[in-house]
């Protein structure tokens, strides 16, 4: 079912800083923000199950933006900036933002996919159409959120995507000063190599 690495997605603090740090420090290009509209900030996806009428799951309220960083292979490191909630609280961050996304070839092999992990016992939500792709989302056994994409992008989008980034990430900046009077924080003059709290002993 996995062909490929398609994105994996984490949380960031501040996605000015993020997209400096990838950009500026590492070296990648900024591929793509993805905003939201605010009046939908309630994400959901489509839960259809065999014998069972089409519902949806609609996860919390919260502003958000996913960012994209293409690497070299044409796979993505992908963030979400999430406003209003603490970093530093991780029951607080939603669970639809930690994933690791997964490409196949076609839709009939998503499909496939969807049948298989449903014939196993797994939930699975979607799939959901994301316009350049369309995906499914299920958890493992020890509650890792996964999905499984294909690609539907025109020949353009992800030149499009790339142009309308800066514009989008601005548009974010914009929206976290005005409803939570969050400014984009500047790249740190140091980044340590690990946690503060590390134990450092003679090699």
């Amino acid at each position: 079912m996995f062909q490929r690495l398609h994105h994996v997605a984490y949380r960031c603090r501040d996605a000015q800083r993020t997209v400096d740090f990838y950009t500026k420090v590492i070296g990648l290009k900024y591929a793509a923000g993805l905003l939201p509209p605010e009046s939908r900030s309630s994400p959901s996806w489509p839960l259809n199950e065999p014998g069972r009428p089409p519902r949806k799951v609609v996860g919390e309220p919260r502003d958000s933006i996913h960012i994209f960083f293409e690497l070299g292979d044409g796979s993505y490191l992908a963030f979400f900036d999430v406003a209003g909630a603490p970093e530093d609280e991780p029951e607080r961050t939603p669970w639809w933002v930690k994933h690791i996304a997964f490409e196949t070839q076609t839709m009939e092999k998503l499909r496939a996919a969807k049948q298989r992990l449903e014939a196993h016992g797994v939930q699975v939500l979607g799939p959901k159409d994301h316009d350049f792709c369309q995906s499914i989302y299920f958890m493992d056994p020890d509650g890792h959120r996964l999905e499984i994409t294909v690609r539907t992008e025109k020949a353009d989008s992800w030149q499009r995507l790339e142009a309308d980034a800066p514009g989008t990430l601005k548009e974010w900046n914009a929206r976290k000063k005005r409803k939570y009077g969050q400014s984009p924080e500047p790249l740190p003059e140091k980044v340590p190599a690990m946690p503060t709290d590390s134990t450092i002993v003679p090699a």
